[in-house]
């Protein structure tokens, strides 16, 4: 069964920098997408940036685009997020998401992935 564990979560000044970690298990597959979403309060969870396996595939969206970085370490079966240049409203717990399948549209949605870890907050504050 696939699972997913977040961790790296803070609270960081603005201009400053975290890195989000997601250890994922019990994948047996070839195609894997490691998805981050945050979801702010009062706010719907939204997508954020994605990596897929075997094909490297990332995607980020505009608002984190050349602020964040996604990469993976396989030998680790890690996904990592690092955010630089953070905003206040970058404030959020993060999720950590994985599917079997690399999304057909992107921005990729809730319904791509079967897997969620229990989030880690972050928090932007001066």
């Amino acid at each position: 069964q696939l699972r997913v564990v977040e961790s790296g979560g803070g609270l960081v000044q603005p201009g400053g920098s975290l890195r989000l970690s997601c250890a994922y298990s019990g994948f047996t597959g070839n195609t894997l997408t490691i998805g981050w979403f945050r979801q702010a309060p009062g706010k719907e969870r939204e997508a954020v940036a994605s990596i897929t396996r075997p094909n490297s595939f990332t995607f980020y969206t505009e608002e984190i685009q050349g602020r964040f970085t996604i990469t993976r370490d396989n030998a680790k079966n890690t996904v990592y997020l690092e955010m630089e240049n953070l905003k206040p409203e970058d404030t959020a717990v993060y999720y950590c998401a994985a599917g079997p399948r690399q999304p057909r549209v992107y921005p990729f949605r809730v319904d791509d992935f079967d897997s969620w870890g229990q989030g880690t907050q972050v928090t932007v504050s001066s």
